[in-house]
């Protein structure tokens, strides 16, 4: 596989778990009743809205298409979540949960990439931007866990 073909491989999965997540957060956003979780939740959905329109740009850069549509792994997700906070008297919790186990694995994806020492550095200050903000997004999840919990 040449450089590219594995470059836009690898952005077309970032990509298709954006999508994941921004449909992700919207449901979970649906989901709460708590504003200030709601709130985050929103603003999480917008963010990965943006970095699917970054990463397609960067696809498009290498002369490939970008991918469309969430992953199947995605939609299990998300029929889980709708699952358990039907089930679960403390959804808030459980769903922060479920934010938290996501953004672990797109931060371990992120990280992945970003460590490719063939990465072009235009990409790699995109992809930093992006796991920063999803550290953060983990980060703000863990805080709102121990205040729902």
């Amino acid at each position: 596989m040449k450089y590219t073909d594995k470059m836009s491989k690898n952005l077309n999965d970032l990509l298709t778990k954006n999508y994941d997540a921004e449909k992700g957060y919207k449901k979970a956003a649906d989901i709460v009743t708590n504003s200030k979780l709601k709130q985050f939740f929103t603003d999480q959905a917008q963010r990965r809205y943006d970095f699917g329109h970054e990463l397609k740009t960067e696809i498009r850069n290498y002369g490939e298409v970008p991918e469309k549509g969430t992953s199947v792994t995605g939609d299990m997700h998300r029929t889980w979540m709708d699952i358990k906070s039907t089930f679960t008297s403390n959804d808030e919790e459980a769903i922060l949960k479920e934010v938290k186990k996501g953004e672990k694995n797109a931060l371990d994806e992120y990280t992945e990439i970003v460590n490719d020492v063939t990465l072009p550095p235009t990409t790699k200050a995109i992809l930093n931007q992006q796991r920063i903000s999803v550290e953060k997004a983990l980060e703000n999840a863990r805080n709102f866990e121990a205040i729902v919990s």
